[in-house]
């Protein structure tokens, strides 16, 4: 019960008082009078205060709704109003210290991140000297760099404006024509950054010659395009860098791609071997090829799972064609589980690598193959595989069949029998 002194409380669903479309305009009214005439940072504060008292009043009111249909809500009006303002009131704000430091921090991102052409490091060595010393000049003090035009270390002698920077706690009102100087000598270094050149925006021909790769021409333009002139030259001179730098640059294409790529073959240089790794990866069957000429045990690994690649043999045959040039014994397994493969090819080449490969260990599945396979150019394979292999088991395995039906069969035993024959000949004599 009530004593008769207590005010009686507002219902939940009333309206705020004095809180109609008129009032609310007014008060906006008043918050943009205000807003022209705020100076300080606490002028803007007490402005953002009122926008705030607004935004809530407005949020509690129950305004009414249009009388036609296209006819835009009060609220609605009042909300882009208050909205318009608070931006208005943002723009108005600042400029802070962090502002400067933020902006300084971003462009010694961009120093470091970036590939600059040497046109381009000129001219950030030239923006950064003439900001250390309109900052030195804002914040009375000298700061000594700029003479190096390598972006890393230009980024590093910025660091000492954000030092001092931060060390002088600059007042955005107190020390607002130091922070405005700054801020007009930080925008004139993120132009500077920004209209650097870099690597990427020259085109590619700009940066193949800017690395050189034309000079080995002379006069030489015989082909076109004049990349692929170039590329025969390289080649020559074995010259892996270059190949690979038309590669990474042109690669796109498919006639220069056919071409380094035919080009690294020829050099197989272990060199490429990364990019071509990569390139093999991506199941391209020269580049798959280019791994065994190379013939490094490092490369094992960007073929070996090819070998059982379903549905394309000619990947498979390619994969152990450059297992049997590379002729690791640790990829014998993988070599000899292809030897019962549904596809002739595979089988066969399965046979040979094993063959170049040398391992003993695969004679007795060689012979298996030599007696019971359909195929008579499987059969062949694996005689020659066990020449290659050349211990006395591996040729009695093959000369058995001296007298095969198959005569790519029999020459292969003949060979065998005759470097039997030799051998026991040597070991009489």
């Amino acid at each position: 019960m009530s004593d008769g002194d207590e005010e009686p409380e507002e219902s939940a669903d009333a309206p705020a008082p004095d809180v109609d479309v008129e009032t609310l305009q007014e008060r906006l009214d008043d918050a943009v009078d205000a807003l022209e005439s705020a100076e300080t940072e606490a002028g803007l504060d007490d402005v953002e205060a009122i926008l705030d008292a607004v935004e809530s009043d407005l949020e509690a009111a129950d305004l009414p709704e249009p009388e036609e249909e296209d006819e835009e809500a009060p609220a609605e009006a009042l909300e882009s109003w208050l909205s318009e303002l608070r931006e208005d009131l943002e723009a108005q704000r600042g400029p802070y210290a962090e502002d400067v430091v933020a902006a300084v921090e971003d462009a010694q991102s961009t120093l470091e991140s970036t590939r600059w052409t040497e046109q381009g490091e000129q001219a950030l060595q030239t923006a950064v000297s003439t900001y250390l010393d309109d900052a030195g000049e804002a914040l009375d003090e000298t700061f000594v760099g700029g003479e190096v035009a390598d972006p890393e270390a230009l980024a590093e002698e910025l660091d000492e404006v954000v030092d001092a920077v931060d060390a002088a706690a600059l007042d955005p009102d107190e020390n607002a024509e130091t922070i405005e100087a700054l801020t007009e000598a930080t925008d004139a270094l993120t132009a500077g950054v920004e209209d650097a050149q870099e690597w990427d925006d020259l085109s590619v021909r700009q940066k193949l010659r800017a690395e050189g790769y034309y000079e080995v021409m002379g006069q030489k333009r015989k082909d076109f395009p004049p990349e692929w002139t170039a590329l025969k030259q390289w080649e020559q001179r074995e010259n892996v860098e270059m190949i690979l730098l038309c590669l990474e640059h042109m690669g796109d294409t498919e006639f220069m791609e056919r071409h380094c790529l035919e080009a690294l073959k020829r050099v197989a240089s272990p060199e490429a071997l990364d990019e071509i790794g990569q390139r093999a990866a991506r199941r391209n069957t020269l580049a798959v090829e280019i791994v065994g000429r190379i013939g490094s045990e490092d490369g094992i690994e960007h073929v070996v799972d090819f070998v059982d690649a379903e549905g394309n043999p000619d990947l498979r045959t390619t994969a152990l064609k450059s297992l049997g040039e590379i002729g690791s014994e640790d990829t014998t397994q993988d070599v000899a589980n292809q030897l019962v493969a549904d596809n002739e090819s595979v089988r066969s080449r399965a046979a040979r690598s094993l063959g170049l490969i040398g391992d003993t260990r695969a004679i007795e599945p060689l012979t298996d193959v030599l007696a019971d396979d359909d195929s008579d150019t499987v059969r062949a394979s694996a005689a020659w595989a066990l020449v290659q292999i050349g211990t006395e088991r591996a040729l009695e395995a093959a000369a058995e069949y001296a007298d095969d039906r198959a005569y790519i069969v029999e020459q292969e035993a003949e060979k065998a029998a005759d470097a039997l024959d030799a051998d026991a000949a040597e070991a009489a004599a």
